[in-house]
């Protein structure tokens, strides 16, 4: 039940993220650090990353699917890490303190989890609820 919960959840957050990045880039360029080259374009393509990563989490046929969906999502998550610092040095930076330490401490303690989950709810991994042999 759980692990079905976290898949919706994940499932339904990735594909409002998608569509956000993908309809509304604005706030996710002004983050983008500096090396990345073709920024409109990367969160374009972040954006499609996301709702292809949702829908193939959301199936319910194929299992091999839903783990590559959670394998893309994971990585995904990953990847994107970069532009979460990003966020935080130049939020933290702004005149009125941005959102502040109450929003950004936790947001980069979330990233390992939110890689994790992908991974456990697509069934790509048990740990640590596997049974021990």
């Amino acid at each position: 039940m759980a692990r079905t919960a976290t898949r919706w959840f994940l499932t339904l957050a990735y594909l409002a993220a998608g569509i956000l990045h993908v309809t509304v880039p604005g706030p996710f360029l002004s983050i983008m650090p500096g090396f990345v080259p073709l920024p409109e374009a990367v969160v374009f393509a972040t954006g499609v990353a996301e709702i292809l990563g949702a829908i193939a989490l959301a199936q319910p046929v194929s299992p091999a699917l839903r783990a590559a969906g959670g394998i893309g999502l994971a990585l995904y998550a990953l990847c994107v890490w970069p532009a979460n610092v990003q966020h935080m040095m130049i939020d933290l930076a702004s005149a009125d303190g941005g959102l502040g330490l109450g929003y950004h401490i936790p947001r980069m303690f979330a990233q390992p989890v939110i890689i994790w989950a992908a991974l456990w709810a697509s069934r790509v991994i048990d740990w640590p609820f596997a049974k021990r042999v």
